[in-house]
């Protein structure tokens, strides 16, 4: 009897181990590098939280260009890890085409969407989150002037503008707002000098507030706004601590919880393909408020945000989508 729980115990632990090697997840980045401080350094922050509960290991991998992420996807499907993570819209086309040749494999893609029967597609209401960031901009702002700086000059990008000034314009109607372009390539998500330089070009028009949406690049916006005693507003992870007291709040994308729920899924053989779309409801994107920001936050900016929440969650206000018709209503 005791020899025959020995065994079982014994073929217990052995289908756990096989269980767990059978998973083997890897992402693919986007091209402002993994700790970016911003979208990139999210989704690893989602695989290292899967990793520390469950001791399983993951493989990433960093592209420098845009032609780098189909050859990593490739060779990640090619050696059976599954699923595979692909961190960017950028690598869409490519996941399309590998996909296809490796049908067996889970993957998934995130900011942009594939009908494939083994692709996950998560996409978030980047409009709704910068919503709420202009509400609170044009609340704190003292000239009536904000600045918006984003990567590439692409739809995803003018998404998150558009979403920022209906916010901005609904709290303040007078209200002037600022936008630039960093780039036309995957270069203007990692370029914090440019992103410094337009910056410092709106402030010097007036803007006392300023957005940044372009990945690595708007650490170059927060640290001049910062140097200029202005405030500026993060984006896709919660960059408040980067500038404690300058950072008005941080425009969250919860890339983190789509990479640890697609491991755990995968884990669990809960995989499931499909289009998941995140925003306010679903707790996919949400404005930051924590210690480094609170005193920042003024009782009447706080209802504004929490009002506007609800009204968003609850349709009462419909945040325009950008991506729909590729215009943004001026009034």
């Amino acid at each position: 009897m005791k020899k025959s729980l020995l065994t079982l115990f014994a073929l217990a632990a052995m289908s756990a181990t096989a269980l767990a090697a059978d998973i083997k997840p890897a992402i693919v980045y986007g091209t402002g590098g993994k700790f970016d401080k911003s979208f990139n350094e999210a989704a690893y922050n989602g695989a290292e939280k899967f990793k520390k509960e469950t001791g399983i290991a993951y493989r990433d991998f960093e592209p420098t260009g845009d032609t780098q992420g189909e050859q990593a996807l490739r060779n990640f499907a090619s050696k059976g890890f599954n699923p595979v993570i692909a961190v960017s819209f950028a690598w869409t086309s490519a996941l399309q085409k590998v996909a296809a040749e490796y049908p067996k494999t889970e993957f998934v893609l995130i900011d942009d969407s594939l009908d494939l029967p083994n692709v996950r597609s998560v996409k978030f209401k980047e409009n709704e989150g910068s919503y709420l960031a202009g509400v609170m901009a044009a609340i704190a702002s003292k000239t009536g002037k904000v600045g918006f700086v984003g990567g590439m000059d692409i739809p995803l990008i003018r998404k998150f503008e558009c979403g920022y000034e209906l916010g901005a314009r609904a709290t303040n109607p007078k209200i002037e707002v600022f936008q630039n372009m960093t780039g036309t390539t995957g270069a203007a998500w990692n370029d914090p000098v440019r992103g410094g330089e337009l910056t410092k070009n709106q402030i010097d028009q007036g803007a006392d507030v300023v957005y940044a949406a372009a990945g690595a690049t708007g650490l170059g916006v927060l640290q001049t706004a910062a140097d200029n005693k202005k405030l500026s507003i993060g984006v896709d992870s919660n960059q408040n601590y980067l500038h404690p007291g300058s950072v008005l709040t941080s425009v969250v994308k919860r890339v983190d919880l789509a990479v640890y729920n697609a491991f755990s899924d995968a884990k669990n053989g809960k995989f499931t393909p499909g289009i998941q779309n995140l925003g306010l409801k679903e707790d996919g994107v949400t404005v930051a408020i924590d210690d480094n920001n609170k005193p920042l936050v003024t009782p009447e900016m706080q209802a504004a945000v929490d009002k506007a929440r609800a009204d968003i969650i609850a349709g009462t206000i419909k945040v325009h989508d950008y991506l729909t018709d590729n215009a943004c209503p001026k009034n």
